[in-house]
């Protein structure tokens, strides 16, 4: 959220649509416009332009303050293959720094997946401000019915009615089910000729948040500069990050990362039949085994934050925005509590393997044991500290198939 401030664009931009609201206060909404090869982009800007003139009269309505769109050049991306939203997130990041934005809406004509692989129309996320529509879905017509064109009324006001609907998730607005207004779960109407109302709770919410949302940002001289200014965006928006983190279900991400949890669990079924791993396990302290362990599942997510550069955005600017800082610190904690899941993986598979495969007597026979007694503190102990072996070997080794897949997960919500 702005007053009047300083603009840094280094490309002239139109100004799409803008309305002013009652209050003191402005929203900058950069539009971006990533189009496939082939597609005619004045065609798609015209589009993206229209569906910012038809939104902003209710935005401003909701909140009370204004609201300014402006349209820059479009991008050509390589393919028109289906896509990720987070895979537009480094562009936008960097669109929002160059703005500086509030927030940006991405208009793509390429298919859009969920984090559950499902075709979508759009997709919202609150923590890095960042909505994604996408006209394949709105044109799509029927079996008996060709595709609609962009300039179709029925493509017109459902892509609107999606625009308001998006917008109202980055501030922070819940599904509304069966209340007939613009929160309600976002489908394709034929008949839609208009933006639907707001409610009045949802209102009344938009409003209060619209004036409370922070557009901090600093000049970072230097990487500890910079972190700390993390630190404190981080601070003040815990419950932001918080609830990201909850709905990320960030220690089941190992699961759908099956190369990393393979690189991770191969090398510790052949450690756990060595001798010398249980000798140094059973020999080691419960807390140089706790110390060992934590500072593996660290240094393994720092490891994939820095080698993946999974970080936003990634061309360096003199100015970090908020908004950017509060998505590389959940980007971070998301992997840090990926990797902890990780470990607690492969941990329970060496458990079960020490309880269940290894004959009971065993590892008391090992001339290298003084208490010929295994206790299951023991086998606890000696479990863990395979397991941080098999965490670090699948960083370093397996890493991640895709750079999206983190952010996809964890930022952006899984239905429009």
């Amino acid at each position: 959220m702005s007053g009047p401030r300083p603009r840094r664009r280094e490309t002239p931009e139109l100004v799409a649509a803008e309305r002013e609201g009652a209050l003191d206060l402005r929203v900058d909404v950069g539009v971006l416009v990533a189009h496939g090869p082939g597609t005619d982009p004045e065609g798609l800007r015209a589009f993206a332009a229209r569906a910012a003139e038809d939104a902003v009269d209710e935005l401003a309505s909701a909140t009370d303050v204004s609201w300014r769109f402006y349209l820059g050049d479009a991008a050509q991306l390589a393919d028109h293959d289906r896509r990720r939203p987070s895979e537009f997130l480094d562009r936008a990041a960097d669109r929002m720094v160059q703005g500086p934005y509030d927030t940006v809406v991405v208009v793509t004509d390429v298919p859009l997946v969920s984090s559950r692989e499902r075709f979508v129309p759009g997709l919202a996320s609150p923590l890095a401000r960042v909505a994604v529509v996408s006209t394949r879905q709105l044109r799509t017509g029927s079996r008996d019915r060709p595709e609609r064109p962009l300039d179709d009324e029925a493509v017109r006001w459902n892509a609107a009615t999606l625009l308001v609907h998006l917008v109202g998730h980055v501030l922070g607005a819940r599904h509304r089910d069966a209340d007939g207004g613009v929160m309600e779960p976002f489908r394709f109407d034929p008949d839609r000729r208009a933006v639907p109302p707001v409610d009045a709770d949802v209102e009344t919410r938009l409003h209060r948040i619209a004036g409370e949302i922070p557009a901090a940002e600093a000049r970072p001289r230097g990487p500890a500069s910079r972190l700390a200014f993390h630190g404190r965006s981080a601070v003040r928006n815990a419950g932001r990050v918080a609830r990201a983190l909850v709905e990320s279900r960030a220690p089941l991400l190992p699961l759908s990362l099956p190369k990393l949890s393979t690189a991770a669990v191969t090398p510790t079924l052949v450690i756990v039949f060595s001798a010398e791993s249980w000798d140094v396990g059973f020999h080691m302290g419960n807390a140089t085994a706790a110390l060992f362990a934590a500072a593996s599942v660290l240094v393994a997510a720092l490891y994939l934050l820095f080698a993946q550069n999974l970080t936003f955005p990634r061309k360096r600017h003199r100015v970090v925005t908020e908004h950017t800082a509060l998505v590389n610190v959940t980007v971070f904690l998301v992997l840090l509590l990926a990797m902890l899941g990780l470990f607690a993986l492969v941990w329970a598979i060496i458990l079960v393997i020490e309880l269940v495969v290894f004959p009971p007597n065993l590892m008391s026979d090992w001339p290298s044991l003084e208490d010929p007694t295994v206790g299951v503190v023991d086998l606890v102990r000696t479990g863990a500290f395979i397991s941080t072996i098999g965490v670090l070997s699948g960083a370093l080794a397996g890493g991640l198939e895709s750079k999206t897949i983190v952010s996809h997960l964890t930022l952006f919500l899984d239905r429009p």
